[in-house]
Order: structure tokens, then sequence, then C-alpha cells
């Protein structure tokens, strides 16, 4: 399995890198190949004579890479200028990559320079599928929220080809997780709760013969965002798994509401599955 790991060389990257569980979780899954990537803005330049920013980017991903060779894992490193969510998913397309992998600092928007640019528009307009790791501020200094990445893992569903999709992807998590949660989120009559019900009933027996995993369901009712992050509290998720809704332009500008918000306002590791996402190898 081959990913594109992005990092802004930033103590908060470091942190998601240096995390031997968060390591361990990519490996059970069958990570063997990883692609670290830095972008370095068309604008900003090094000002030290006869260097240049790319050249200091390069130098500075060393220990980084140094950190997964000593991991047991394959790495290249490279470094791009321009747009970071292009040249993201510009190297993930490129490399046929399974998986992109990008940190997250916080929660607001505002406070968050990923989160309000760079994860929004990878999202928006990834054909691969993105696990957002959530990064924390601690005394001392940043460390990974909920490092057992896959452990724990809440699915959300509308029942679309999309969820279903998000869905599908159980299975390449199978060396990682122990629990899953299916969770819909309705309107609350109780035509509507039986039937979600009934369709979470039959995925969860499919999903338990084909993983082996502890499966668990539940329908809410409400606001989605608010239910989803609700729902993550009360089973201790680790990572929330959602399909991103629409393509092309539509996806660019709408991505899914609900899937934004959850990768904006959530506390959780989520992996979103985009709508063009393949099978991992």
């Amino acid at each position: 399995m081959r990913i594109v790991f992005a990092t802004d060389l930033s103590d908060a990257n470091e942190a998601a890198i240096e995390s031997r569980t968060c390591l361990e979780c990519l490996d059970n899954i069958g990570v063997s190949e990883v692609h670290l990537l830095t972008v370095v803005p068309d604008n900003v330049s090094s000002g030290l004579p006869g260097m240049d920013a790319a050249s200091d980017a390069r130098a500075a991903l060393a220990p980084q890479r140094s950190v997964f060779e000593r991991a047991g894992f394959d790495v290249e490193t490279h470094v791009a200028r321009g747009t970071p969510h292009r040249r993201i998913n510009g190297l993930a397309e490129r490399l046929d990559a399974d998986m992109i992998v990008v940190g997250s600092r916080g929660q607001a928007p505002l406070q968050n320079r990923l989160i309000g640019g760079t994860v929004r528009n990878v999202a928006r307009t990834a054909v691969r599928p993105l696990l957002v790791e959530r990064i924390e501020e601690t005394p001392d200094g940043h460390a990974v929220k909920k490092e057992h990445l896959f452990q724990d893992v809440l699915d959300a569903t509308d029942f679309s080809e999309n969820a279903a999709r998000a869905y599908d992807y159980f299975p390449a998590l199978t060396g990682a997780t122990e629990r899953a949660y299916l969770l819909h989120v309705g309107g609350g009559d109780a035509e509507s709760t039986a039937t979600a019900e009934e369709r979470l009933d039959e995925l969860a027996s499919d999903l338990g013969d084909r993983t082996g995993f502890h499966v668990e369901t539940n329908v809410r009712s409400g606001n989605p965002v608010d239910e989803i992050t609700a729902e993550e509290e009360r089973v201790g998720a680790t990572t929330t798994l959602i399909g991103a809704r629409g393509t092309s332009r539509l996806r660019r500008l709408l991505l899914g509401s609900t899937a934004e918000s959850i990768v904006a306002r959530g506390t959780n590791n989520v992996l979103l599955v985009p709508p063009e996402a393949a099978a991992p190898r």
C-alpha cells in the first residue's frame, strides 16, 4: 500500500510522524511505501546566499524521512513548488497512491491554517482517500489526539452510493480495526427509523462476516454533523469514515456539507473516501 504523507515541516506534523502508535497503525493496514511531501509556495524564498527554499525544505525532510525508515517503511521525499492542495493531489495521482495523509491542528477553521486551506481543498478535489490526523497542543508541544487511528471506526452512512463506497473501504482496515460502528442520522419518524435500523443490521451482519470486527449500529435524528460528533464521543471512535459527495465542479463547490463540516469541526481523525476512489491494493 502506497501513501502520500503531506507535511508542512511544523512541530505539529512532526508529532504525527513520530508517533510510534500511528506508524504501527499504518503498518497494520499494509502501508509499505511512504512518499513524504512538502510544498513550498511560489512566493517563498530562503533569503540565504547560495540557498533556496526548496533546498532548505529538502534538508528539513531528512529527519522525518529517518523516522519512517527506522519504522521499516520504504520512503521517498518530494519537494514541490506551487499551490499545496494541487501538488498533494497531483503527486498522489501520479504515483497512483492508495491514501493521502495530512495533519490537522485544532478545530476552528480560522485558527487552523491547514483546515482553513490545504485540507479543505485536498478534500474537495482528491480522488484518493484522505486521512486527516487530529493533532492537539500539549504542555510539551504537540501530540496526535487519538493515536490508535483505526482501532474504533465510526461509519456515518446515508445509504447513498458514496456512503457505500466508504463502507467498502472497511476491509482495507482489517489489520488495525477492532470495532466498527455504523450510524445513520435520519428524520426521526418511526417508519424511516425502522427501515434504517433494518438496513444497518444487514450491513453489520455483512461487515462482521467479511472482517471479523465487532460491529454495533445506531440510528439518531437531528442535525447530521451534531449527531455524528455526538456519536463519536459516545462510542469512543478514533476515526470517522465518511464518503464525499459530488464530482468535478459541484464537488469543489460543496464537497458535501456534512463531510466538510466533520473535517472542519470534528475532534476525530477522519477518513474521507471520495467518489472516484479505487479499492486499495
